[in-house]
């Protein structure tokens, strides 16, 4: 079993991402619709001007966060991000093997997770198109509780199977070779800053202070709820800032690594910090956040935007732009299942996961194992609450890759000191220790059940992995 990885100095790929691209890349794959559907989610754990809290916890998380992403980004410049930098990190004959296995594991969760959320928000967004439609909605709408006294649930709803029939048509178009729909993709993400930009300089025209900074009779929910407000906000909010490391991935496409990933993480993370806390005060300060919607199946049925809109502009404007929102996810949604299908695919085919993702079909030349088992899975989640979806995909990834990575730098640093480093964490270790502290804080904010289900997930993987190891290496005595 071939357990070696393309060494990032063998790379034939083009350099070509210089700051300005390597930038917009990040920012690209940030900015989307689910700031939007967000925030009313966050006002549930947060009464009013305290939910903007959570970004900037979230966001002072993401600066710290980025600078384990650019001291490891600019030192091991190749493609994979994470999966390179756990094998280096934890050492590639040792249990960086188990590592980057563990982190391919948790992905096949945390990625159709990730893309299941944005058919939600399409769903969500698709239901309040029109009054009456959303009104339709909310009276076929059924909700079980899969765990009594949780918030675990599987909803169904005229919106949803909406949303699943698209998911669906989007795996039947992956089927095929389709690169018309990824360039208009591009054209998605501009237009959805395009709409950010918009609202927020509507919200600064209509500014009203008391809307969006008033408590209104609302009193502190105490140290206690707050902790715990605060928790379940920033993982709302650390989900909208999800992608502020993805030059990290193609790294070797890269001009200049040690100064262009450094800087281009550093940009990214203080514009989406900025630009979504502008967003949320620009809608608050129009819709009054007291009578925002924040409990199923209500808020299933919401759109933030669309009131906005429909206030200052009326019904048209509002439909206009629940429009554009649900082709935005449409895009994202074909653009993730693009990308994500093809990681365990590219894992498998190095030797570092089950083999029979490697597989290619013979006519479209498409990895579609691997493209039906994340579209699957991603149809499985599509209708579950979308704050749980969100739950579930940042703990899911917290252990595994996040502290993951965090402890492969600082192992790193210790067994080799004299590695060239472009880019060095300032202050080391503490960043790297305030960061481990933000995402244990997350991880023990999630609740027991998404900690539960962290932790089996993680187990299981383990447990595949050492069974899978040792049924490849009898494979290789027979063969030799």
């Amino acid at each position: 079993m071939d357990n070696t990885i393309e060494s990032p100095s063998k790379s034939e790929l083009k350099q070509h991402f210089n700051l300005v691209q390597a930038t917009a890349l990040n920012i690209s794959m940030v900015v989307g619709a689910g700031v939007f559907v967000t925030i009313p989610l966050m006002l549930a754990h947060l009464p009013g001007p305290l939910a903007l809290l959570g970004w900037v916890a979230a966001g002072i998380l993401i600066l710290l966060d980025g600078m384990i992403w650019s001291e490891l980004g600019s030192t091991f410049p190749g493609s994979g991000g994470s999966y390179l930098y756990l094998l280096e990190g934890f050492g590639k004959k040792s249990w960086g093997k188990l590592m980057a296995f563990l982190f391919i594991w948790q992905f096949m969760l945390s990625g159709p997770l990730e893309v299941a959320s944005g058919l939600i928000a399409m769903s969500q967004f698709a239901a309040a198109i029109h009054p009456d439609i959303q009104s339709w909605n909310e009276q076929l709408t059924w909700k079980f509780a899969l765990i009594q006294d949780t918030e675990l649930a599987w909803t169904i709803s005229p919106s949803r199977l909406f949303a699943f029939s698209l998911g669906a048509f989007l795996i039947f178009l992956l089927y095929r070779k389709v690169e018309i729909l990824g360039k208009l993709t591009i054209v998605f993400s501009i237009g959805v800053l395009i709409a950010i930009l918009w609202i927020i300089i509507d919200g600064i025209l209509h500014f009203n202070p008391a809307g969006a900074f008033e408590m209104a009779g609302k009193e502190w929910p105490g140290f206690g709820g707050f902790s715990s407000g605060l928790g379940q906000a920033m993982i709302l909010a650390m989900y909208s800032y999800l992608g502020y490391y993805n030059i990290c991935y193609v790294g070797d496409e890269v001009k200049d690594p040690g100064k262009t990933i450094p800087r281009s993480i550093f940009l990214c993370c203080v514009t989406v910090i900025s630009l979504f806390l502008l967003v949320h005060i620009a809608l608050t300060s129009v819709v009054d956040w007291k009578k925002i919607p924040v409990h199923s199946p209500e808020v299933d049925s919401f759109s933030l935007a669309a009131e906005f809109m429909k206030i200052l502009h009326g019904e048209g404007a509002a439909i206009l732009m629940t429009l554009f929102l649900v082709w935005s996810c449409l895009g994202a949604a074909f653009a993730a299942l693009l990308g994500y299908s093809r990681i365990p695919y590219g894992a498998a085919r190095k030797g570092h996961f089950f083999r029979g993702l490697a597989r290619v079909h013979t006519t479209h030349q498409i990895p579609h194992f691997s493209l039906l088992l994340v579209g699957g899975l991603t149809l499985f989640w599509s209708f579950f609450d979308l704050g749980s979806v969100i739950t579930a995909l940042i703990t899911t990834r917290i252990l595994e890759q996040f502290l993951g990575q965090i402890i492969g730098l600082m192992l790193l640093r210790r067994n080799q000191p004299t590695l060239q480093r472009p880019y060095k964490v300032p202050f080391y270790p503490w960043p790297c220790l305030m960061a481990s502290a933000g995402w244990l804080f997350l991880y023990f904010s999630a609740g027991w059940i998404f900690i539960a289900l962290g932790l089996i997930t993680l187990l299981l993987g383990a447990l595949f992995y050492f069974g899978w190891t040792k049924l490849e290496s009898k494979k290789i005595i027979r063969i030799d």
